[in-house]
């Protein structure tokens, strides 16, 4: 039998509709961990790859993400077998005189992020990880906790990290500085957008660091804070507004737009519906949250999402160390387990016991201003539309491995993901779906980074951007279902050539799809889906390419779409029109109602009317 990597999935098989079913889930995904367990207990390493933090970092990350998962499971009376191993790293972790101890804090520093879930065990399982500890552990663990809190945390979502610390050092009765809790809410209340939304920190994003980390942590505290009324309503408050825009960032089949960073959390990012049923909130009802809940978990079931021993890899539909972060070890991944905060509920709570509901899809458009959005649903998929966020303010970069194509493509989706660029100084060789590239050396490439103005108008984007400081593109960006259509007015000094790309699709094996090269129009018809880029305005060659392996986020073969060709000197408008579909009657009738190209000085006319700056990139520049 030929090995197929889905079935090391541990989700593989599992049919995820019952409460039963997503605990035997969280089982295996943790199963599989236990030979990696040092002899002492504290450190949980998976492979040889590194992150940016020290090796004890990632070893206690290992070791303490997958009880966002196993917490929940035991506060809601599921069996556990292996406290008394935690117990026993937690002993030894903390203890400067054990081998496994995992290193002191001195600074900003990640163990801070993963002494997060350890604060939440203490809240919510003290009988379990602290009253059995001898008064020496206890007096380790507490003093260690304390010693890292006195530190500064990261100006984004880990200063609620600070906070779930606090929660389990007030549970298990241990005396703490609590001003700096009361300095990190209000902090944190800073970064507050509107409408629901937050950005992480004082950045020009909103990613998916808003439901799975603001709004999931926010949530938590909403639940078990003692008293803070007014910021417990406060949260909940936001968190129900919150739920009717994130739910248009999942299609009809669990699918999460693949946008941002962090994308190796995987199932973390349905995290945001087991959230708002922990914390009792409705806010849609239970049996959309549920559907949207147990839609994503099945989602992510036939993925070949792990390694031959059932270990989660670094990757996202596939093992892939092309779109990590310089932050994710190889315990990273771990962190999709804060997905099982349900199972801290009972069978009976409304959230168990509702029967799912279909997602609440529209093949109109929904404007979602704060993050520079426009979504639209079509079968199996959701796409945004995006204005475009910064991985560059002026001369500042925000430092991240594939920011550009992470934050700052047209078009993104959760179908067919997106994909990030493995040779940046191979031009003829690059995938830029989404996106428009342009070189004036044949070379070396420029993509968008940064915009100097982006606006939304309805349901019309508008962004100004340069990728050289002497070349100006202006770029409008439509809906037309299933289609979308961009605009780009670009004013160079000199020749360039450019190369736009439609939507990455999956490519067969023995070259069983087909490709179609022609003036105006690049299409690629695959086993399951079709993907079709034309140019409304003018005669750029298309071509089918086959892009390098690795580089899409859901399929490690694709092939994408693309419109390729010179610019003169002087102001040239781009007119394009793209589209991606399963492959069908329905995509076959699409490829023959391309949309017209728009007025461009009707879409002028719009944005001096209507146009408001994008939230999100509404953040001054700091040093």
């Amino acid at each position: 039998m030929t090995y197929d990597p889905a079935s090391a999935n541990p989700l593989h098989g599992n049919p995820l509709k019952t409460r039963a079913d997503v605990e035997k889930a969280l089982h295996d995904l943790f199963n599989p961990l236990l030979p990696f367990f040092s002899e002492g207990g504290a450190r949980v390493r998976l492979d040889g790859a590194g992150a940016h933090f020290d090796r004890a970092a990632a070893d206690l990350e290992g070791f303490a993400r997958p009880l966002w998962g196993l917490t929940p499971l035991a506060a809601g009376g599921g069996k556990f077998d292996h406290w008394e191993l935690y117990r026993q790293g937690l002993a030894n972790g903390t203890d400067p005189e054990h081998p496994e101890y995992w290193g002191q804090v001195n600074s900003t520093d990640q163990r801070m992020v993963e002494l997060a879930a350890i604060g939440f065990t203490m809240r919510l399982l003290p009988h379990l990880v602290w009253e059995p500890l001898s008064e020496k552990a206890k007096s380790n663990l507490a003093a260690y906790l304390k010693h890292a809190r006195s530190f500064d945390y990261a100006d984004n979502n880990w200063k609620f990290f600070r906070i779930l610390v606090d929660l389990g050092l007030e549970e298990c009765g241990v005396e703490f500085d609590r001003s700096l809790t009361e300095k990190y809410l209000e902090e944190l209340d800073g970064f507050y957008l509107g409408d629901g939304w937050y950005r992480d920190g004082n950045v020009r994003r909103a990613d998916h660091y808003i439901p799975f980390a603001m709004h999931f942590y926010g949530l938590i505290y909403a639940k078990l804070a003692k008293g803070d009324e007014k910021r417990v309503a406060a949260y909940r408050e936001r968190a129900a507004v919150f739920a009717k825009d994130i739910r248009h960032w999942f299609d009809d089949e669990g699918g999460t737009l693949a946008f941002g960073r962090s994308l190796t959390y995987r199932f973390a990012c349905g995290g945001i519906w087991g959230a708002l049923a922990f914390a009792d909130l409705d806010a849609l009802p239970w049996g959309e949250i549920k559907g949207q809940y147990m839609r994503h978990l099945r989602w992510w079931a036939d993925k070949p999402i792990a390694h031959r021993d059932g270990v989660l890899s670094i990757g996202y539909g596939y093992p892939n160390l092309f779109m990590s972060e310089s932050y994710n070890s190889a315990g990273s991944p771990y962190w999709a387990l804060k997905a099982f905060l349900p199972l801290a509920l009972p069978e009976d709570h409304p959230f168990w016991i509702a029967e799912e509901s279909e997602a609440v899809t529209d093949a109109a458009p929904v404007p979602l201003k704060h993050p520079g959005m426009v979504m639209y649903h079509t079968p199996g998929n959701v796409v945004a539309l995006s204005s475009g966020q910064q991985v560059r303010f002026g001369r500042k970069t925000w430092h991240m491995r594939q920011g550009a194509e992470k934050y700052c493509k047209f078009v993104y989706s959760s179908r067919y993901g997106f994909s990030v660029e493995s040779d940046d100084r191979d031009y003829d060789s690059g995938t830029f779906d989404g996106m428009l590239a342009f070189t004036d050396d044949g070379l070396h490439y420029r993509v968008r980074e940064s915009n100097e103005v982006a606006q939304i108008a309805g349901d019309t984007l508008f962004a100004r951007w340069k990728p050289w400081n002497d070349v100006t593109v202006e770029t409008w960006l439509l809906p037309a279902n299933p289609w979308h259509i961009r605009v780009h007015r670009i004013t160079t000094p000199r020749a360039l050539h450019a190369t736009e790309g439609g939507f990455a699709i999956g490519r067969a094996d023995l070259n069983a799809d087909i490709y179609i090269d022609e003036a105006g129009r690049g299409l690629a018809k695959g086993l399951t889906d079709v993907s079709a880029i034309v140019d409304l305005g003018g005669k750029r060659a298309g071509r089918a390419f086959r892009a390098l392996p690795n580089t899409n986020l859901i399929v490690s073969k694709s092939i994408v779409p693309q419109l390729r060709g010179d610019l003169p000197t002087g102001t040239t408008v781009l007119v394009t029109a793209a589209m991606a579909m399963p492959a069908g009657a329905d995509a076959e009738a699409a490829l023959g109602r391309v949309p017209a190209a728009p007025d461009l000085a009707e879409l002028e006319k719009l944005f001096a009317r209507e146009g408001i700056e994008v939230t999100a990139i509404q953040v001054p520049e700091r040093d």
